[in-house]
């Protein structure tokens, strides 16, 4: 059930994209709010800033976890396959169920964070089908899917679409456009992936174009949300614009700000 307005008759929401393990910043993300959402992207692989965090250097060390950086920055994806592929020989265990072993451990921390209400929404490196394992009453996952929240109507979009990087939620240009599709007109239109505009796709710190959504763009001009919110690209060359009557905000990199972003009316 969608929250009521606050006790002065406003609506207070926290958006937050991009967790990548913190669980500490997570636990207070919704102080103060009516409610949190959450756009994706729970998971921590690898830490691009710290190389020491994460799944992967867990697994194989620091160090080839920064070779694994320096490879995928370059775009040198076949190489950093390889290595990849080295690195998994030498670990006991089947490779799904030790990633699956790692990753469980990360949602039941993370997924306790949650407030309540909490609306939530996958990334690409997310795996949806353990969601429903550790999403607690108060937790509400929704992917194609719409939710009155103070009187103004949601939807979300999850995943991200095909990469070289080959994260776990990626999907077909038509599978996300169908997703986009059954959302239809909203006030707030909550996606992991920005639109595909080269200003909100570009990471300046990365020095690549993310992969955002053609159709998405297409619906914002179409349907004319009041916001699209979105994350995905850490490091944006623009953070926020219009596009028609939609203003777009990329809510933040909270695994490094710990701060949500603020919509309130």
């Amino acid at each position: 059930m969608a929250p009521p307005p606050g006790r002065d008759g406003r609506t207070r929401i926290h958006v937050v994209s991009d967790v990548h393990g913190n669980a500490r910043d997570l636990a207070r993300a919704g102080d103060g709010a009516d409610a949190l959402v959450c756009l994706g992207d729970l998971i921590l692989f690898l830490d691009y800033a710290d190389h020491s965090r994460g799944i992967l250097p867990d697994l194989f060390g620091v160090e080839n976890a920064h070779r694994l950086v320096e490879l995928r920055t370059a775009r040198r994806f076949a190489e950093a396959r390889e290595l990849g592929a080295r690195l998994w020989a030498g670990v006991e265990g089947d490779r799904a169920a030790v990633i699956e072993g790692a990753v469980r451990a990360q949602y039941a921390e993370l997924f306790a964070a949650f407030p309540t209400p909490t609306y939530a929404t996958y990334g690409n490196v997310d795996m949806p089908p353990l969601w429903p394992e550790f999403a607690r009453e108060g937790t509400t996952v929704l992917d194609g899917q719409r939710v009155e929240i103070g009187g103004r109507v949601f939807g979300f979009v999850g995943g991200g679409l095909r990469t070289p990087m080959r994260t776990p939620y990626e999907i077909g240009d038509e599978e996300y456009a169908a997703k986009i599709e059954a959302v239809g007109e909203v006030d707030v239109l909550c996606t992991h992936i920005p639109p595909d505009v080269p200003e909100l796709v570009y990471d300046t710190v990365a020095r690549r174009f993310e992969r955002g959504s053609r159709a998405l763009l297409d619906a914002i001009r179409r349907t004319r949300p009041r916001y699209a919110l979105f994350g995905h690209v850490h490091q944006p060359l623009v953070r926020r614009m219009r596009i028609g009557a939609t203003e777009c905000v990329n809510v933040g990199h909270f695994a490094r700000t710990g701060r949500p972003w603020v919509l309130e009316w």
